[in-house]
């Protein structure tokens, strides 16, 4: 069985941000940076350790709890951030990793422990599912941490998370903000036209 206790969280906070234009994670959505967002949401799940891969964001994540590793080339895609927090995980002795991402800012915790009930052991791939889609937030267990740190370029664990069991929440849950269009439809459902301005 694996527990938060024994695992990782990955934070990948290293995207370009092509569609976005400007430092998309720091970002105010409500009342914080739209990154925080899923920091706040996981702040009590009693993780192992916590690592934020990051490049070039204004945010403070060690602030927060987080160790903190550059990704000095995002452009080489998001499974490089990946590797990066699989290999903190790995030195800390982590039974599994759970990845999230920054520009995801509706995840809750009520989802991730449902995703650790899902779960069955170090062979795990436990992912987020809309219904149709499935997606991150994705747990995964240490004997995949090597399959993880072979992958290459922008499609990341998609592969993997295709293969795994997925646990089904709501779309709205699932949101991921890549465009300004994006952030302000957010917004707006929150009553929000100004926020930011």
């Amino acid at each position: 069985m694996l527990t938060p206790e024994r695992t990782a969280l990955v934070l990948l906070a290293a995207g370009r941000s092509r569609r976005f234009d400007g430092d998309k994670l720091a970002e105010p959505f409500l009342d914080k940076p739209l990154a925080y967002h899923v920091v706040t949401a996981l702040e009590n799940v009693p993780f192992l350790a916590r690592v934020a891969v990051v490049s070039g964001t204004s945010l403070d994540f060690a602030a927060l709890g987080y160790r903190v590793e550059e990704n000095p080339d995002p452009s080489l895609g998001q499974a490089r951030s990946l590797c990066h927090g699989v290999m903190v995980a790995k030195a800390a002795g982590a039974d599994a990793v759970l990845v999230a991402l920054a520009d995801m800012p509706r995840v809750t915790a009520a989802h991730i422990y449902r995703m650790f009930d899902a779960a069955d052991g170090l062979d795990t791939v436990v992912a987020s599912s809309n219904g149709a889609q499935p997606c991150p937030p994705a747990l995964f267990g240490s004997h995949l941490f090597d399959d993880l740190l072979d992958l290459e370029g922008d499609e990341g664990a998609r592969e993997l998370i295709r293969r795994g069991h997925h646990v089904v929440t709501s779309p709205a849950e699932l949101v991921d903000v890549d465009t300004r269009a994006d952030l302000e439809e957010l917004r707006q459902l929150y009553g929000l036209e100004t926020d930011g301005k």
